[in-house]
């Protein structure tokens, strides 16, 4: 049901057509990286952390990893994961199916830099078994992303 609102989110960006539904499970990197056939850091993954100003996305190349440090310099403030118990009430979509399109009113998404070393990357599509290969530009415009951050660490950091 959650991919059927990001399919009508994204029909006004011409890229509806592009979200792929395979029959196994993408809910996580490894098995999205499997599902589309690609290297595991081009899985965009988006982590949902709650913050003084409210719950926020922050979407990184499947092979980064949050850095505390670089997080609280960006924020000021220490990074606080969402609970999965409260994932989909805050953010929109259920973990596994968690994605920067048609979240919930209020919830803030930024772009990590490690996403920058691809052409093409696969976020998920609201869904445990959905993912949409978008450009970096496609995914910064069907996102609303306010910026691009670098809160990424343990990635190749070769652009």
């Amino acid at each position: 049901m959650s991919v059927e609102k990001v399919r009508e989110y994204l029909k006004p960006y011409g890229v509806d057509d592009r979200i792929l539904e395979p029959e196994a499970s993408s809910a996580t990197v490894e098995e999205a990286a499997m599902a589309v056939g690609c290297e595991p850091a081009r899985i965009a993954k988006t982590m949902s952390f709650m913050t003084s100003d409210g719950p926020i996305l922050i979407v990184l190349a499947g092979d980064a990893r949050t850095d505390n440090k670089k997080y609280k310099e960006e924020f000021h403030e220490k990074a606080k994961m969402i609970r999965p118990e409260e994932v989909e009430a805050l953010i929109g979509h259920a973990p596994g199916g968690v994605c920067p399109f048609a979240v919930n009113e209020g919830v803030t998404v930024y772009l990590d830099e490690s996403l920058k070393r691809f052409a093409t990357v696969y976020p998920a599509a609201g869904s445990g078994n959905s993912a949409i290969e978008l450009s970096l530009e496609e995914l910064e415009r069907c996102s609303r992303a306010v910026k691009w951050i670098n809160v990424g660490k343990d990635w190749d950091c070769a652009l």
